[in-house]
């Protein structure tokens, strides 16, 4: 919005001070900043809020932690809520609301989320951990990811040099590697949203856990933007070159601000979780952002973390169908090291210090070629 003041404004003359927001950077520090802000200033009331409506909080699996049915029992829920009004605030307020990028990630940020929130609701309702129907809300995942990308295919800018861009998959390393896959993308690029989704999802199950690991994410995202919307950068890294896309830091800077306000209230122990309306929201926008930048497969090391936590998931219910015996003490994967002794926090740290270590690796592959 401010962005849309500026070019108005400017229009007519030059005006020193307005000149900042032209600068990506600086909007994207103060989508940072933005979004902390409303995150810290939500934060104690909005609690209090939800700890009247809801009453007993999120219902804990009886069959999980012991330790948490009594630690974490009446901890309200639906703290995404939260991360999504400083997320949209910070990125309406510094983004240029002309991008199709903008759009297409908040498409799916305020979709996801919107799911999310039905299912925290109906989990609280009910006071079950059963919440809206997960095929139903497999199929409602997969139609907001589907509508995001044909936005980027249709509007978005392909660069001369590759008129097809928009439906390619671009490889790491093997930077001229480009498979043009046509309107089939659409099925590559829904399930690397959906996948995003889902592995915050499973991911966000301690206190902290999730939270981190998404900034990281954001924050390796949000430079993987800034490069491949800029001609010069692009071509030094031989990446291949996205116009407009670069727009894409103001909302990973805003989910960065939105992420840390909330750690505030969600750090060991926490106050308040973010539920999947956070989770939802926040691995759906990066996956997004992979999409829009054509980093689909980087997501892949970056966002290592949430794929191994999925990948938990999906190996112990296979073997347990095939064989009724489990892989590990419990999935995800780290319920499987809480079983084994590690305390919670011990869990979130060393698991924090994973997700870092991937991203620098999948930031590596930006040089390598």
């Amino acid at each position: 919005m401010l962005y849309w003041l500026y070019e108005q404004l400017s229009a007519g003359g030059h005006i020193p001070v307005l000149n900042l927001l032209k600068y990506l950077t600086f909007r994207t520090g103060m989508a940072l900043f933005t979004a902390q802000l409303v995150v810290v200033l939500l934060g104690s009331r909005f609690i209090r809020f939800m700890q009247i409506k809801q009453g007993k909080g999120q219902p804990i699996r009886k069959e999980g932690i012991e330790r948490h049915v009594i630690e974490k029992a009446g901890t309200p829920t639906m703290g995404g809520v939260m991360i999504l009004a400083g997320l949209l605030v910070g990125t309406l307020l510094w983004a240029d609301l002309s991008n199709v990028y903008i759009w297409a990630v908040l498409l799916v940020t305020a979709g996801y989320g919107t799911l999310g929130f039905l299912d925290d609701y109906a989990k609280v309702a009910k006071q079950t951990t059963e919440g809206v129907s997960g095929r139903l809300r497999l199929i409602l995942e997969i139609l907001i990811a589907v509508a995001a990308i044909t936005m980027i295919i249709l509007f978005g800018s392909n660069p001369p040099e590759s008129p097809n861009l928009s439906t390619s998959i671009a490889f790491p390393v093997f930077k001229q590697l480009v498979v043009d896959l046509g309107w089939f993308y659409l099925a590559f690029g829904a399930f690397i949203i959906v996948g995003g989704g889902n592995g915050v999802n499973f991911t966000d199950g301690l206190d902290g856990l999730a939270i981190v690991p998404v900034m990281i994410a954001a924050a390796a995202f949000g430079l993987i933007a800034y490069l491949v919307g800029n001609y010069v950068f692009s071509q030094y890294l031989q990446l291949h070159f996205v116009p407009g896309v670069g727009e894409a830091a103001v909302y990973c800077g805003a989910m960065i601000g939105a992420g840390l306000g909330f750690l505030w209230y969600n750090a060991p122990p926490a106050k308040i979780f973010m539920g999947d309306t956070g989770s939802l929201a926040l691995g759906g926008g990066i996956g997004a952002v992979a999409v829009a930048t054509k980093h689909e497969i980087v997501l892949g090391l970056i966002g290592g973390l949430f794929v191994l936590e999925t990948l938990s998931v999906m190996i112990q219910v296979a073997y347990f169908r095939m064989t009724g015996k489990r892989v590990f003490l419990m999935a995800p994967i780290h319920h499987h090291f809480e079983k084994l002794g590690w305390s919670e926090s011990t869990v979130v740290i060393r698991f924090w210090i994973i997700s870092m270590m991937l991203a620098l690796l999948g930031l590596a592959t930006l040089k390598l070629r």
